[in-house]
Formats: structure tokens, sequence, C-alpha cells
């Protein structure tokens, strides 16, 4: 077990919004005005520079959205303020209808059901895939708790639909770090499934992968869409075309145009700021 322990110790981060050490929280989701997350007019400066200018951004449950803008347009940022990194000076952000997520902590927002998967993927590499899913199983993760665990059947289903889910079968007992660049983002992505997120965050998912893998992932993101709610923050343009019904493109810290990917692309100011036209 020792190895294990080493391992969680390594990559356990209060940065990684898939933290499966965080506290139990007894708050209770609202989403029954169809509405997830609520952003507005959030704003945030570091040193002078406004990274976040009165941002008002709706997700509803169980969409598929797609982010874009240049570098520097605040979408990282945006990330960090919905899950806890970041602090903004002003605005407000609650999930659901009841949940003000500015007065919570990073790990007590995770367990709220807010995942996020940042652009380089984590895994447990020197662990297979399926004991990966294990570990980020949703439950009682205190040492103790890990020392005596035994999973049930039902908990195996669970890891069994997981990889089907992300189309790791196959591999349930391949080592992770011998897993291609994408089967890794599909790992990381079943790693927050298990977690049974309300919201994904997933950051430029497809960066670095094959045409093949890219289609794959594409497939994955807008499976679990209806179920979830996934935002998806990308710069390859094709790629969002190919999954995205609803498109805000970011600009200076707020949005700058919103709608299907035909009307931004077609909007003259996208052109101009974003598209270089």
């Amino acid at each position: 077990m020792t190895p294990l322990l080493d391992d969680v110790r390594e990559t356990w981060r209060r940065d990684r919004a898939w933290d499966f050490l965080s506290p139990r929280t007894s708050q209770k989701l609202d989403f029954s005005h169809g509405t997830a997350l609520y952003l507005e007019d959030i704003s945030v400066s570091f040193d002078g520079f406004k990274a976040i200018n009165n941002l008002t951004l709706y997700i509803d449950a169980g969409e598929l959205r797609c982010i874009i803008g240049p570098n520097g347009a605040g979408k990282t940022t945006m990330m960090d303020i919905i899950t806890g990194k970041t602090r903004p000076d002003s605005g407000t952000a609650f999930f659901g209808q009841s949940i003000d997520l500015l007065r919570l902590s990073e790990p007590e927002i995770a367990e709220l059901g807010i995942g996020r998967k940042f652009q380089k993927p984590t895994v447990f590499e020197f662990h297979n895939t399926f004991e990966n899913l294990e570990l980020a199983m949703s439950g009682d993760k205190r040492v103790w708790s890990i020392l005596r665990a035994k999973l049930s059947g039902e908990q195996r289903d669970r890891i069994d639909e997981v990889l089907v889910t992300i189309g790791l079968q196959a591999h349930r007992y391949t080592q992770a770090g011998s897993l291609s660049h994408g089967q890794k983002q599909w790992l990381e992505i079943g790693m927050l499934l298990m977690q049974d997120p309300h919201l994904l965050l997933v950051d430029e998912p497809v960066a670095g992968m094959t045409h093949q893998e890219m289609d794959r992932t594409g497939e994955l993101l807008t499976s679990l869409a209806g179920k979830h709610s996934v935002v998806v923050v990308e710069h390859d343009m094709d790629f969002v075309r190919s999954i995205a019904n609803k498109v805000t493109v970011l600009h200076q810290g707020s949005v700058l145009s919103e709608g299907s990917m035909d009307k931004v692309q077609n909007d003259p100011q996208v052109k101009q700021v974003y598209l270089g036209e």
C-alpha cells in the first residue's frame, strides 16, 4: 500500500478540481429553473490588469457550451473563479439557484459536483486504468478508510460503466503511463466522472491529439451532455465546430459574442479581434 499512498500524496493538489480527498458538504443543488451556473458582473484584476471585466455568463443544466477567445481573453481566469482558485473583486457566482460559489473553498466546490480537467492530463501513471478510476471514486477517502476499503459489486459496476463511456475497457489493466496522450485525456475525464459531477470544465481537450483521437473526444464530450453540463475551452476551431451547439466568445475578460458557430464566425467584431480579419 505504501506506493499507492505515496502516489496519492504526490498527485493530490488543492488546485485539482477532481480532488477526491475533499470534505463532504451538505448543501443541496437546485437546478429547477434550468440553469446550472450563473456568473454575473464578475470582475477581477491582477496588478492593474483587468483579467475579467463585468463578465456575465449562464450555463444551462445539461448543455454543452464551447468557450473560445484569443490568449488573454480571460478563459482560464473564468474557470479559476468557478472552481474557487481565484476570488473576484466584484460580482456574483452561483451554482444552481442558491449555492454561492464565492463563499466556498476549492474542495467544497469540487465536492458539490464541479470538476475541472486541465490541458495536461494528470493521472497515476504507475497504476493501471482500473486503479486510477478506483482512486477517483467519490466517497470517504480518509487514510484509514482507504487502507480498509474493499470494492462492492456496485462500485465495480460503476467503474466498468465509466470504462465503457471513455472507451478504455480494453485497457483496464494497462499502466496509465503506457497509454497514449489521448487515452490519458479520456482517463482523466473518467476520473472526473467517478465523482458524479454536475458540471465539467474541460480545458483544451484535443491539444496534441491525432485526428482519430479528436473524433473520439468529440463523441465522448457530446455523449456526456444532457446528464452533465459540459464547458469546453478550446482553440481548435474545427473541433469546436464539430461539437458546438452554442459558442461564447470572450475578449478582454467579457463576452464579445454568443450563439451558434455560424453566428459568431460571421460576427464582424469576432472576425476583427479573434480571426484576425
